[in-house]
């Protein structure tokens, strides 16, 4: 596996990291608002994650072949018909623009809640893709769900790639036929305080009868409860009872990272209400691994192919048999 440097932007908890990572990259650099999360990000990576993006030196931050970057959905102005830098600027999108017109990565990954795809009539992503190839980058983006790469999670989201080469033809991952079952994702014991309470249980049962077992609950904003075998997306600042395990239970804080795809390995060290926020904020780690490969792949076959473009070979007609130049490769003039 062919090793690449990548950088970590709004890192969280390192969902893009531990999906690049995966691919063989190396992370030189993190940066992390939330202060809980960059001590979960350093517990468990070794790297100290970086405060405010928009406090940053970008001279600091060191050249990297992938630029990784989960960032918030923000309105863009359009105050006075703004053209180019000024529709932007004081979003987070123009930090990772800053950036990218230092550092000029040749591959870059973002991603962003489904909504991005429609905020503010389309103006918002239409001004990032515009945004993106005016630095000079080939891009596509497309919504992607959780559930479609291996987790029982309901969790779509825009992905948007962008390539310096522009004879890039990327693909976007195949999906899974199936996800992993809840009986995988769920503990078999738990603590007492993650219990609803009686009159939240008794509340729910008499309401809804589930088809599934094991199955998450989920109650909408109207009070309307379904349930499946999966979880409907983690919200970072959802209800205590938005999901319910079987209708009893609320999720515990490794049973939620796994349904982010983070392993057990992954050292819970906040409290539970912090990791329950984190968990909730962070990338499916499996979505992202395939998106990321699809990236590698796309733009190592494009290298290959204008190496190849750089020799033809020397035609036979008009050499004499024993001419050395006969079926040999030479350079473009």
């Amino acid at each position: 596996m062919k090793k690449f440097k990548f950088i970590d932007l709004f890192a969280g908890i390192g969902g893009f990291h531990q999906a690049a990572a995966a691919n063989g990259g190396v992370c030189l650099f993190a940066s992390e608002i939330d202060s809980a999360a960059k001590i979960a990000y350093e517990s468990n990576y070794g790297l100290q994650p970086h405060g405010d993006i928009t406090k940053v030196d970008i001279e600091l931050i060191p050249d990297h072949d992938l630029l990784c970057a989960g960032f918030p959905c923000q309105p863009f102005s359009i105050i006075g018909n703004r053209q180019g830098f000024d529709d932007i600027r004081g979003t987070l999108f123009f930090e990772i623009v800053k950036i990218l017109e230092s550092k000029k990565p040749p591959m870059i990954v973002l991603e962003n809640v489904k909504q991005l795809a429609t905020h503010d009539n389309k103006r918002t992503i239409t001004k990032i893709i515009d945004t993106l190839k005016s630095l000079g980058y080939k891009t596509d983006w497309k919504v992607l769900n959780a559930l479609d790469y291996g987790l029982p999670q309901k969790r779509e989201r825009v992905l948007i790639v962008g390539f310096l080469n522009y004879d890039v033809v990327f693909n976007w991952p195949e999906k899974i036929k199936h996800y992993k079952p809840l009986s995988e994702i769920l503990e078999q014991t738990i603590d007492d305080k993650h219990l609803a309470s009686q009159r939240i249980a008794d509340k729910r049962q008499a309401k809804h009868t589930s088809e599934h077992y094991p199955s998450i609950w989920h109650e909408n904003k109207s009070g309307h409860i379904s349930s499946y075998p999966f979880s409907c997306a983690l919200r970072s600042g959802a209800s205590y009872n938005y999901l319910l395990v079987n209708g009893e239970r609320r999720l515990t804080p490794r049973e939620m990272l796994r349904l982010q795809g983070f392993s057990d390995n992954f050292k819970i060290v906040c409290t539970d209400s912090q990791t329950r926020k984190q968990a909730g904020n962070a990338v499916p780690v499996p979505m992202i691994e395939a998106v990321i490969k699809e990236v590698l792949n796309a733009a190592t076959e494009a290298a290959r192919c204008q190496a190849q473009k750089k020799y033809r070979t020397v035609p036979a007609r008009g050499l004499t048999e024993g001419c050395n130049l006969r079926g040999q490769p030479v350079a473009y003039i």
